[in-house]
């Protein structure tokens, strides 16, 4: 796979997992408020403070096995 292609599927890949978070429709697609939370969410990875950027990380991906447990995600991707 090309460069391209490869970062096309990287692309494509994250706006599906956007999608299946729900916040496309939580936002009503406001693309300006998703930009907004993603830039925030960089900000809250790169700061020092507590919480520390390895416990958001923990958190998140104890929030996904939950998601799997409740049984939320339906498409069997592997996410």
């Amino acid at each position: 796979m090309s460069g391209h292609h490869r970062k096309l599927n990287i692309r494509l890949e994250l706006g599906g997992l956007v999608q299946k978070a729900g916040l496309v429709e939580l936002t009503a697609d406001d693309r300006a408020t998703l930009l907004g939370a993603f830039l925030e969410l960089a900000e809250q990875l790169q700061v020092n403070e507590k919480p520390s950027a390895a416990d958001l990380k923990t958190r998140w991906r104890r929030r996904l096995n939950r998601f799997h447990a409740e049984g939320e995600d339906d498409e069997g991707n592997g996410l």
